[in-house]
């Protein structure tokens, strides 16, 4: 395993993960203040999800090319698995900030078919990584 190549791919997962949390949290302000209110949270999480994960796949592509995280898997894996834990560990994060929610809490919350689209668009946000190609 390549120190080099290890630093890029971590790098590459933290660049990835902030600038899609960056997107998911302005797109989230309008979900939860503009969309929810009129159309409810189902509809408005499933118009959010497909957007985001455009963004996904568009800034995955970007950080790949640009921090040339080599295209075997295992090294996709890392980006992916590393760029996963830093959403949730960020959501986590946000909604004991937001809302005072406990880990178990946030757990939880995520029971209704509103969170599990959210959480099915959050798993597929970990799997861009291995299947984007440059």
């Amino acid at each position: 395993m390549s120190a080099s190549a290890l630093r890029r791919t971590l790098v590459a997962a933290l660049v990835y993960f902030a600038v899609v949390f960056a997107a998911g949290f302005v797109f989230g302000i309008v979900r939860t203040l503009l969309l929810m209110p009129r159309i409810g949270a189902l509809p408005a999480v499933m118009i959010e999800a497909p957007l985001i994960l455009a963004v996904s796949w568009l800034v995955c592509g970007r950080v790949l090319a640009h921090w040339a995280v080599p295209p075997q898997w295992p090294w996709r894996l890392l980006m992916s698995a590393t760029a996963f834990a830093l959403l949730i560990a960020a959501e986590m994060a946000l909604a004991r900030v937001l809302n005072g929610s406990s880990p178990a809490e946030f757990v939880a919350s995520y029971t209704g078919a509103a969170a599990r689209l959210g959480l099915a668009a959050q798993l597929l946000f970990a799997v861009v990584p291995l299947l984007r190609r440059r």
